[in-house]
């Protein structure tokens, strides 16, 4: 069977530019444009606590598949940063694959959604055990398989990174595959504050301080920052919560700490797709292909697409739900 891959992707002219696929990509605009269809995997969805220990949880959401037939297997979703479940990208990709037969489980990540109350400490991006820990606990709680999982953007890397211990960790991981995943953490947030357009740097922004709040109004006896903080930048910010919150000694050691870039994906057991695009203004390419990688990882790189856009035309719909059923489907029917 032929898969789809990324240079099958060319949308019409007024989409083709990286920024317009970005921005489109979490905008209500697209939202409201989207078919019925593409939020389906609500409907009848369960609300669910993952115990994750010492006291903590995450929360996601389990829809069981409904056509009728056995179930192709687990998929799990993970959004990108201040994403959640309920981002369109997740909605659209879980009514998707839900279609093809696939149970659907989307998590949350610490401090996303509607979760900034259940954990008082704060999330960060090397909190990698409690994800593979929920996944584990996922897997036990759906024995679905085979179990596949995709993930955006920062959730593109925690499912790279989540790969890599599937092994050691006794996570029952058939396949993964990363959109736009974050690569090098250090070069990103430089391209962020230095390369990208100020309106990037001011979306996240915006978004991260409505978190920060959220969660200080969730926890009002805990300081987590001061309100002086909260007009840094987004490294001067980053910088004061490591420091404030983590064991990480610097800034540097922490970016290093959730880094996939170089030679580290080598260690990557099980087949694996990094999908991505030469024109997404957040996370540049140069990153991706100085990529060392085992033979079982693909790495596709498109020439459009902006960062996990890859909108398709004016339906809103995005050439990454076929890309990702197709490859999710050749790994069911490996399965079988």
């Amino acid at each position: 069977m032929s898969l789809p891959s990324g240079a099958d992707f060319l949308p019409p002219w007024p989409l083709r530019s990286g920024h317009i696929q970005t921005m489109l990509s979490s905008s209500g605009v697209r939202r409201q444009l989207l078919p019925r269809r593409a939020q389906r995997v609500r409907e009848g969805a369960q609300d669910v606590l993952i115990d994750v220990g010492g006291g903590d949880r995450l929360s996601g959401k389990f829809t069981p598949q409904h056509t009728g037939a056995p179930s192709r297997g687990l998929a799990v979703l993970f959004h990108g940063w201040e994403g959640s479940v309920d981002s369109t990208y997740v909605l659209q990709t879980g009514s998707r694959l839900l279609e093809d037969g696939w149970d659907i489980f989307r998590l949350n990540f610490r401090d996303h959604g509607d979760s900034y109350g259940l954990n008082e400490a704060l999330f960060h991006s090397c909190r990698i055990d409690e994800v593979v820990i929920a996944l584990r606990e996922i897997a036990r709680l759906y024995p679905q398989r085979p179990m596949a999982l995709a993930g955006f953007s920062l959730g593109g890397n925690f499912a790279l990174r989540a790969a890599m211990l599937a092994g050691s960790q006794g996570l029952p991981l058939s396949y993964v595959l990363a959109v736009c995943p974050i690569i090098d953490p250090g070069e990103g947030l430089f391209s962020l504050e230095e390369q990208a357009p100020w309106i990037y740097q001011a979306y996240f922004m915006n978004k991260w301080r409505r978190s920060l709040r959220l969660k200080q109004k969730a926890f009002p006896s805990r300081e987590y920052f001061e309100l002086t903080e909260l007009k840094q930048s987004l490294r001067e910010l980053t910088r004061s919560l490591v420091l404030r919150h983590t064991d990480f000694e610097s800034l540097e050691a922490y970016l290093e700490g959730y880094s996939v870039a170089g030679d580290r994906l080598m260690d990557l057991k099980i087949p694996a797709t990094i999908l991505t695009s030469r024109d997404d203004p957040v996370i540049p390419v140069d990153a991706f292909e100085q990529l060392r990688l085992p033979p079982q990882v693909e790495l596709d790189i498109a020439t459009y697409g902006g960062h996990c856009g890859f909108i398709r035309d004016f339906s809103m719909t995005s050439f990454t739900d076929d890309y990702i059923a197709a490859r999710f489907a050749a790994v069911a029917n490996a399965h079988t």
